[in-house]
């Protein structure tokens, strides 16, 4: 995507995953900026982890972008932001085991992840949860309430 000057303005990402009860319902949430364009995308899952659901915020974030992408994905996992640029190549060479010899948690959407990374130029960057980013917050609105259509009323 570029602008009429054809210099590239990366599409925007914030992303994150909620969870009412660890395991329990969950839902995921993203804002996609781009120029003055904002996309709002979420979805629930019935049973769920937080990290399952923070790892499908980024993967649904990427696919909803179309085109081949310059794309900023902020997080506020570190479990997600250091998986995908510290852990993810290590577990791919050692067949999706981790280094004790056990399979890799949540393997099938990290590699979603993966394969949604290679279709965009990505630039990963953690923001600090529940601390006044606007959009890392409209985020954690649209996961949590995701996760509570699943939750049966008190």
């Amino acid at each position: 995507m570029a602008d009429d000057n054809d210099v590239t303005i990366p599409v925007e990402i914030s992303t994150d995953g909620a969870c009412l009860g660890n395991p329990g319902p969950g839902g995921w949430g993203a804002v996609l900026r781009y120029k003055n364009h904002e996309k709002r995308i979420s979805g629930p899952e019935p049973a769920t982890t937080n990290n399952r659901m923070e790892l499908t915020a980024a993967i649904k974030g990427l696919e909803a972008v179309t085109k081949r992408s310059t794309v900023i994905l902020y997080t506020d996992s570190t479990y997600v932001r250091n998986g995908i640029m510290k852990w993810a190549a290590g577990w791919q060479a050692n067949g999706w085991q981790t280094k004790d010899k056990k399979p890799v948690k949540n393997s099938e959407l990290w590699r979603e992840l993966i394969a949604q990374c290679e279709r965009h130029d990505v630039e990963w960057r953690w923001v600090k949860g529940h601390a006044g980013d606007k959009y890392n917050e409209i985020a954690d609105e649209l996961a949590t309430s995701a996760a509570r259509t699943l939750k049966e009323p008190v």
